[in-house]
Parts: structure tokens; C-alpha cells; sequence
């Protein structure tokens, strides 16, 4: 079967108060992601990715976390495909306003407290769970 592997960029934006900026989108929790656009480089889809999803303006990038992988039908290819998507470390001033960008489903927009953490990740996805944990121990 022909699987067409999808590059994207993501991150894991902290506040000043070390707070996680997390998304929700089609009944997840999830962290801001999108596809790689011809000729951009992976640091620069992660940031634009986080500025269009959320509204951000002032984004700094940090340093590369990892990869995560995850498979699933895409309805404009119509076929299966595997999001690979690279996530790096951000940071952003929570004064700015948060704007979620309904064209992509995003419902919620949310900086949570790493008390708070546990109760969301247990409704995201295991690739964001993973991603998630390996920041944290690092």
C-alpha cells in the first residue's frame, strides 16, 4: 500500500509562568502543529504553524524535542498517510490574546499548569502524550 509520509512542525509553547500552551480540536487535547509549506524549513512551518492556530504574534523558537509519528486516512489524498511531525521548545508572553483558528476545528485555546496536565492528556492523542513526556523528562 502507498503511504504518503506528510512533514510538519509543532511546539510546545511555555508561558513566563512555565505553563504548557495546549489546543482543542475535534474532542482532543492537542498542541499546535501543521504541514510543512514548499521551500520552508521545518523551524519555520513550527512557528508560523503556532501563530496561525493560536493567534500568537511574539513566538521564540527553542531548541529541536523530537519527532512523533502518527498514521491516518487524509480525505484530500484519499489515501493513508503518516504525520510526521517535529516539535520544538517555544516560549510566549501569555499577555498576548489567544485566537483560536476555527477553519481548522480549533474550539479551545488554553495555557495549563503542569498540576492541570495530567486531566488534559488524558484526552489527546498517544503521539501527544509521547511528545509530552519526553519534554518533560528532559
Amino acid at each position: 500500500m502507498d503511504i504518503q509520509i506528510i512533514k510538519a512542525g509543532g511546539g510546545l509553547v511555555l508561558n513566563e509562568n512555565n505553563e504548557l500552551l495546549m489546543i482543542f480540536r475535534r474532542g482532543f487535547w492537542d498542541l499546535p502543529k501543521g504541514k510543512l509549506d514548499e521551500g520552508e524549513t521545518i523551524e519555520a512551518c513550527a512557528v508560523r504553524e503556532i501563530q496561525e492556530e493560536t493567534g500568537l504574534q511574539e513566538v521564540t523558537l527553542g531548541r529541536f524535542i523530537g519527532t512523533t509519528q502518527h498514521q491516518y486516512f487524509d480525505k484530500f489524498m484519499n489515501k493513508q498517510a503518516i504525520k510526521e511531525s517535529h516539535w520544538y521548545e517555544m516560549t510566549a508572553n501569555s499577555s498576548q490574546v489567544l485566537q483560536p483558528q476555527t477553519e481548522e476545528d480549533i474550539t479551545d485555546i488554553r495555557w495549563v499548569s503542569k498540576t492541570e496536565l495530567p486531566l488534559l492528556l488524558a484526552k489527546s492523542y498517544p503521539s501527544i502524550v509521547e511528545i509530552v513526556n519526553k519534554y518533560l523528562m528532559n
